[in-house]
């Protein structure tokens, strides 16, 4: 690999660019607006008035859309997934499932699966410099 193009892996890596490209074509993908410049522009001013006073990011899923996701999951109505279930849906959002804190056997409820997922979306865009 030559010496530039290491160095350019290096600086998307460490600004986090390809991360920050993905989350914004999901978002552009799931709403699909009319004007894709503008609405890319609003998202990333959003992201960096969301950083510098501490509300919401653009999310892709609002608490209705958790709700069914976790209903969808608890096919059974337990009130409870299991810790597989709530990895596969962590990784239907594009959300990281490592370092999770739970155990193998660990159930899941709908509070704590709202609380979290939150908490990762949130902690998905707060990686990127304002």
């Amino acid at each position: 690999m030559a010496a530039g193009e290491q160095r350019g892996r290096e600086y998307l890596e460490r600004y986090k660019i390809p991360e920050l490209l993905h989350n914004l074509s999901a978002l552009l993908l799931y709403h699909r607006p009319e004007r894709p410049r503008e609405f890319l522009i609003h998202a990333l001013e959003r992201v960096k008035f969301a950083k510098l006073t501490d509300v919401e990011y653009p999310y892709l899923v609002d608490e209705s859309n958790l709700d069914a996701m976790f209903e969808m999951l608890d096919t059974t109505s337990q009130g409870y997934i299991t810790l597989v279930q709530y990895k596969g849906a962590l990784k239907s959002l594009g959300l990281s499932t490592q370092d999770l804190p739970y155990e193998e056997d660990a159930t899941i409820t709908l509070e704590i699966f709202k609380k979290e997922v939150k908490k990762l979306l949130q902690e998905s865009w707060a990686i990127y410099q304002p």
